[in-house]
C-alpha cells in the first residue's frame, strides 16, 4: 500500500521557519520525482518545487530563496524546509511523488499557518 504522509506544519510566526516532511512507503522512492504544493483557501493548489532522481531541483518564484527542497533516499523521506515566512505563505501543504506520467501519488497535507 503506498502512503505518503506530511507532517511538520503547525502555527509559526511572519517571519519564522518551518521544516515540513513527507514520508513515503510502498513505492521505490528513490526513481520518482518529489513535489511540494500547496493550497490556500479559495486558491487553486500551487506548484512551489520539486526535486527529480537526477539532483535537478527548481523553485516556483513565490518561494525561490526562502524554501529548500531536500531529499532522502535511504529514508524515504523528502523535507521542505521553509524561511522567512509570510502571512501569504498560509495554505495546506502536500508532497506528491511522480513515478511516471501516469503514476502519482499525493500526501494529504499538512496545515501551515502564518500568523502573530
Amino acid at each position: 500500500q503506498v502512503q505518503l504522509v506530511e507532517s511538520g506544519g503547525g502555527l509559526v510566526q511572519p517571519g519564522g521557519s518551518l521544516r515540513l516532511s513527507c514520508a513515503a512507503s510502498g513505492i521505490n522512492f528513490g526513481s520518482g520525482v518529489v513535489y511540494w504544493y500547496r493550497q490556500a483557501p479559495g486558491s487553486q493548489r500551487e506548484m512551489l518545487a520539486f526535486y527529480t532522481p537526477y539532483g535537478s531541483i527548481n523553485y516556483a518564484d513565490s518561494v525561490r530563496g526562502r524554501f529548500t527542497i531536500s531529499r532522502d533516499d535511504a529514508k524515504n523521506m523528502a523535507y521542505l524546509q521553509m524561511n522567512s515566512l509570510k502571512s501569504e505563505d498560509t495554505a495546506v501543504y502536500y508532497c506528491r511523488v511522480a513515478m511516471s506520467s501516469t503514476e502519482n501519488y499525493w500526501g494529504r497535507g499538512t496545515q501551515v499557518t502564518v500568523s502573530s
